[in-house]
């Protein structure tokens, strides 16, 4: 048997699909492989897929692509595709047809299984081709081999109910699943023990865990829950659907002193008619009173969302309600998206879409708006002192350390190396429209 085997794994997509690709590559690592980054040193090449944008697929393909003549040059190599993007009707055919050199094909609800597949694909049986139509019980137990030995991601749900009409993610990643609160804190206190100081709590919609649960429980509860984890420093989550974000989830953010003072809210649109046409259920005035809120119990909060422009049927009345909403929140940050079409979603099948170039004109637009404000958020900061957890050196300036505050914002800065890991103050000496420049101070 060859020596030295070694794994390649390319990421698509949320946060969601990074931990997934973790879990993928806590299941190698007792085979005896080793992570590359290098396509052609790998014996294994795994590609973990989305779909909520077109160009994830057009990459996907064009990677695939790309491995043909490797692929001829290595016949034992072996390529497997899986994620999102396989989970959706007819694209394993579709995958295999346009390249039938891939060996493994399965979705999101068996990729757990990726190590029984692989042995079957190293004893010559070729192509496996297996994607489960429901979702399977909640697997625990998974190795996890985490990017960081600082900060983690872990799901505390799986799957979504809302069926929004631009999303194709409860077609692909199944009804929404919660995991046992016993199982989450004793993941996170494993965490803690080998040294993680942050974890963030991952789900769809977070603020819908514990349904269906015995004994019940709910988002808030398991915050608090969590807050009580000795050795644990931080905790974030998202995603968090506005539609059931909870006072009592507002509340333990406020209470809990481990819980960060940021919230990612995704609002979509600031127009209550494209919300509608959305399927969100809440109107403008409903989010904004949520904001109001939250402002109220957390002053120092930092918000992010997203946003989608261009959607079917929104006019210039409608993208103006959009960017005054922004305008009046003053989110932190906003992951921004030209509206995009997907097939087995109903938006995908609407009359009334809007054309590219108006599409672009609001996206440049809004773009300008959110930078504008993220740099006048980022002023605020200027000749304070914040805490920062110390993630490692700066990929910009290696003379610098890197980090975050507690409400997400990046900042590079001079300081002991032997701070790596840890909490530690930092007085900002430059705002930066993007990221703060500051020194360590005792």
């Amino acid at each position: 048997m060859k020596k030295d085997l070694k794994y390649y794994i390319e990421t698509w997509g949320c946060q969601m699909n990074e931990e997934d690709s973790e879990k993928l590559s806590g299941g190698l690592k007792p085979l005896g492989y080793k992570r590359t980054t290098s396509k052609e040193d790998a014996d294994i090449i795994i590609f973990n897929t989305c779909c909520v944008r077109e160009n994830a697929e057009q990459k996907v393909e064009g990677n695939l692509g790309a491995l043909k003549k490797l692929k001829k040059e290595r016949p034992e190599v072996v390529i497997a595709i899986t994620g999102c993007m396989m989970q959706q009707e007819g694209m394993a055919e579709n995958i295999i047809s346009k390249f039938p050199f891939v060996d493994i094909i399965l979705g999101t609800h068996n990729a757990y299984k990726f190590t029984e597949y692989l042995a079957k694909a190293l004893g010559g049986e070729r192509p496996i081709v297996e994607i489960w139509d429901k979702e399977a019980d909640i697997i625990e137990g998974a190795v996890i081999d985490r990017a960081s030995t600082i900060k983690g991601f872990v799901t505390i749900m799986y799957g979504c109910n809302n069926f929004c009409t631009y999303c194709i993610v409860p077609h692909v990643r199944g009804r929404e699943r919660s995991r046992k609160p016993e199982e989450i804190v004793k993941e996170i206190q494993d965490m803690v023990a080998a040294g993680y100081k942050e974890v963030t709590l991952l789900g769809q919609n977070v603020n819908s865990y514990g349904k269906g649960l015995e004994p019940q429980i709910d988002f808030a509860k398991l915050l608090r829950k969590i807050n009580e984890i000795d050795g644990l420093e931080r905790v974030r989550f998202m995603t968090s659907h506005p539609k059931d974000l909870s006072d009592d989830v507002i509340k333990a953010v406020a209470e809990c002193d481990k819980l960060c003072e940021s919230i990612h809210l995704p609002v979509q649109s600031g127009s209550s008619r494209i919300l509608k046409k959305m399927n969100r259920h809440y109107d403008r005035e409903q989010y904004l009173e949520s904001i109001r809120k939250i402002k109220k119990a957390i002053p120092d909060v930092a918000l992010t969302t997203d946003i989608i422009v261009g959607f079917p049927g929104e006019t210039d009345e409608d993208f103006e309600d959009t960017l005054s909403l922004v305008k009046e929140v003053e989110y932190d940050s906003a992951f921004t998206f030209l509206y995009s079409k997907r097939k087995g979603t109903p938006a995908d099948l609407m009359l009334d879409q809007v054309s590219e170039s108006a599409k672009k004109e609001r996206f440049n637009k809004l773009v300008e708006a959110v930078n504008e404000i993220c740099a006048k958020k980022n002023k605020e900061y200027d000749g304070k002192v914040v805490e920062v957890l110390v993630e490692g050196e700066s990929k910009s300036d290696e003379t610098k350390l890197t980090g975050r505050t507690r409400t997400g914002k990046l900042v590079n800065f001079t300081g002991e190396k032997s701070s790596i890991g840890n909490l530690v103050n930092v007085k900002i000496t430059k705002a930066q429209s993007f990221s703060l420049i500051g020194e360590q101070v005792q």
